[in-house]
């Protein structure tokens, strides 16, 4: 299960107020997220703006598993034009998640344009990702670079692509949804419009193999 970026309090480029404290390597938010993943069997994932200890802010990906186990990924690519980088710390890490066998690549909005970075690895196991998430809350004006580039991301690194927009508005922009899943080739597997929708699809793992 997929949620947007910052899904509990829509994107904040100013988090005090907002951000939840993270204490003993949890908040409010994640404790949700695993009570969601064990009552589902399912992993939940979603992006939260939390305060660290330290006093610093992160836009944290958050990869829940049902038997409560997590992988984190702090935001690298900052949103700079929406003035992120002011508050926010860049996350240093790529980072892979596995479940149930299949590895999925974390990212989050802005990453979306900077395609070395996602660029799918050769390793001696194999490529070190099957998958892409892009979890977003990106404005109706930039819809059409939305498609085009999470396609573009399924095309060039030969991996699923689940691209997660939020939809509705807020006091700066508006959001028109636009959540795909795509294959290895760009085509469109399921998608949910423009509306606030849940949208179900299987991956064929041995197509992609």
């Amino acid at each position: 299960y997929i949620l947007p970026e910052m899904f509990s309090t829509g994107f904040a480029t100013q988090p005090e107020g907002v951000a939840e404290e993270w204490q003993q390597g949890t908040c409010p938010s994640l404790e949700w997220m695993k009570s969601m993943a064990v009552e589902l069997d399912a992993a939940v994932a979603g992006s939260v703006a939390v305060m660290e200890e330290d006093g610093r802010y992160y836009n944290r990906f958050c990869f829940v598993r049902p038997n409560a186990e997590c992988t984190f990924y702090d935001k690298h690519h900052l949103f700079t034009y929406g003035g992120e980088h002011h508050r926010y710390t860049a996350g240093q890490e790529r980072v892979v998640a596995e479940f149930r066998g299949v590895h999925f690549l974390m990212q989050i909005c802005y990453d979306l344009r900077f395609p070395v970075f996602a660029r799918n690895r050769i390793t001696e196991s194999g490529y070190d990702y099957d998958a892409i998430i892009y979890i977003a809350s990106f404005p109706t004006p930039r819809m059409e670079a939305w498609r085009t580039l999470s396609a573009a991301r399924a095309i060039e690194n030969e991996c699923f692509v689940a691209s997660v927009n939020r939809t509705g508005k807020d006091i700066y922009c508006q959001y028109s949804g636009g959540s795909v899943l795509w294959d290895s080739f760009g085509e469109k597997i399921a998608e949910c419009g423009d509306a606030q929708c849940v949208v179900v699809a299987e991956i064929d793992m041995s197509e992609l193999k």
